[in-house]
């Protein structure tokens, strides 16, 4: 995964919210497609959706190699730069805490704007660091509409929801 483009389509799910609960990760690179998933016994549906946009920055930064470092520092390492990624959500608290929000509440000492507590701070936490070390793009898709690997995503979120984990491409 070096000087490509990765394009990862996430969902999250909760049955009950917060309930029974799962996460879906699609990866489109090329004609390539794989996909990861997970579930929590216990979560509401932020936090999963939250989780599926941590597990697939982990997963970038992993499969990428040392990231912090400079294009020029990685080329010289890895013979090539960084993939270029976009993540698709449907979950408008994600992207927009991630882009917007998250520079607000740090400022306030993780209150938000009524002043209370952040919800889901540490999962913010660690999605603000992978964002700052992946930099992806990330861009909003309607849920339940007419993108496949948005659907394929919430397919595999649910299924895992419902401890039913389905095969996922590799």
């Amino acid at each position: 995964m070096k000087n490509e483009k990765i394009t990862i389509y996430t969902d999250g799910s909760a049955r009950g919210n917060p309930g029974k609960a799962g996460w879906g990760v699609v990866f489109i690179s090329g004609d390539k497609v794989w996909e990861m998933g997970g579930r929590s016994e216990h979560a509401t549906n932020n936090q999963m959706e939250l989780t599926a946009a941590i597990e697939a920055l982990r997963h970038v930064k992993k499969s990428s190699g040392a990231r912090g470092a400079t294009s020029k520092e990685t080329t010289a390492r890895n013979g090539a730069e960084n993939p270029t990624v976009e993540i698709f959500s449907d979950s408008k608290y994600v992207i927009l805490g991630v882009t917007e929000w998250i520079h607000g509440w740090i400022k306030n000492g993780w209150r938000n704007a009524a002043k209370k507590p952040v919800l889901n701070r540490e999962l913010w936490e660690e999605l603000h660091e992978l964002n700052k070390e992946v930099k992806p793009k990330w861009s909003y898709v309607a849920g339940h509409a007419d993108s496949v690997y948005n659907n394929r995503a919430d397919e595999i979120a649910t299924s895992y929801a419902d401890n039913l984990p389905m095969k996922l491409k590799t």
